[in-house]
C-alpha cells in the first residue's frame, strides 16, 4: 500500500513542476508585452502633450509683443478715433430713425454705413496689434447722445446736423490730417488716408443741408446770429464759421446756436 502511494505522488509532482514552468514563461512574455505597451504609451503621451503645449503658448505670448510695437501716439490716436467713430455711428443710427427731414435721414443713413465700415476696420487693425478697444463710446459721449435723443422735430434735425455732421467732422478731419503726417505704423497710416476722404465728404454734405445754416428755434434771431459766428469760429477752429459765408446771415447763427447749446 505504501508503494502505491509513492508512485502516485511522482506524477503529481511532475505536473506541478510543469505548471510552474509554464506559468513563469507566460508571465515573462506578458511582462515583456506590458513593458512594450507601457513604453509605447509613454512615448505617445509625451509626444502628444508636447505639440499642443508649445503651440498655444507661443501664440499667447506673441500678442502683447505685437501691441508693444505701436508707438504711444499711435495707440492714443486709435483710441480717440475709435471713441469718436462709435459716437458718430450711434448718433447717425439715431438720426436715421428719428430725423423728420428726408434729406437728414438720408445723410444719417449714409454716415452710419460709412462709419460702421471704418469702425470695423479700425477694430480689426487694433486687435492685430494687440490693442483691445471698448465696444462703446466714453460716458460723456453717451450722455451727449442721450441729450440729442430728447430733442424732437426740426430741433433734433438741426442739432444733429450742426453737432455731428459739422462740428464732429471738422474735429475728425483736423485730427486725421495731423495723424497722417505723424503716425509711425504703416497700416494705421493707410487706414487714415483711406478714411479721411469719407470724413471730408460727410462734412461737405452736412454743410449743404439747410439745417446747417437756418436759424435755430432757440437762437432768437439776428442779434444772436452775429455773436454766434465768433463763438463757433473760436470753438471749431474757424472752419465752420467760414463755410456758410456764401449763404444767408443765418449761417453764423447755426454755429452760434450749436455752441450756445453746449
Amino acid at each position: 500500500m505504501k508503494r502505491s502511494t509513492r508512485l502516485l505522488s511522482l506524477p503529481s509532482f511532475a505536473a506541478t513542476a510543469l505548471a510552474l514552468t509554464l506559468g513563469t514563461a507566460w508571465a515573462q512574455g506578458s511582462g515583456s508585452g506590458s513593458s512594450g505597451a507601457g513604453t509605447g504609451t509613454g512615448t505617445g503621451s509625451g509626444a502628444g502633450a508636447a505639440a499642443p503645449t508649445t503651440q498655444p503658448g507661443t501664440g499667447t505670448r506673441s500678442t502683447p509683443q505685437q501691441g508693444q510695437k505701436l508707438e504711444r501716439a499711435d495707440r492714443k490716436f486709435i483710441e480717440d478715433a475709435a471713441a469718436s467713430g462709435l459716437f458718430e455711428l450711434q448718433a447717425a443710427q439715431l438720426a436715421a430713425t428719428k430725423a423728420t427731414d428726408r434729406a437728414v435721414k438720408d445723410y444719417a443713413s449714409m454716415m452710419a454705413d460709412h462709419h460702421g465700415t471704418a469702425n470695423r476696420e479700425l477694430m480689426e487693425l487694433a486687435s492685430s496689434k494687440g490693442l483691445e478697444l471698448p465696444p462703446s463710446p466714453p460716458r460723456a459721449m453717451r450722455r451727449e447722445i442721450e441729450q440729442l435723443g430728447k430733442k424732437t422735430g426740426a430741433e433734433f434735425d438741426q442739432e444733429f446736423v450742426r453737432k455731428i455732421g459739422v462740428r464732429e467732422h471738422e474735429r475728425d478731419i483736423k485730427r486725421f490730417q495731423d495723424a497722417s503726417k505723424d503716425v509711425k505704423d504703416p497700416q494705421l497710416k493707410a487706414w487714415i488716408d483711406k478714411t479721411l476722404p469719407s470724413l471730408e465728404q460727410h462734412l461737405a454734405q452736412a454743410q449743404k443741408l439747410p439745417q446747417a445754416h437756418s436759424g435755430s428755434a432757440r437762437s432768437g434771431g439776428g442779434s444772436s446770429t452775429s455773436g454766434a459766428g465768433g463763438s463757433m469760429g473760436s470753438g471749431s477752429g474757424g472752419g465752420y464759421g467760414d463755410s456758410p459765408s456764401g449763404g444767408s446771415g443765418g449761417s453764423g447763427s447755426s454755429g452760434g446756436g450749436n455752441r450756445t447749446g453746449n
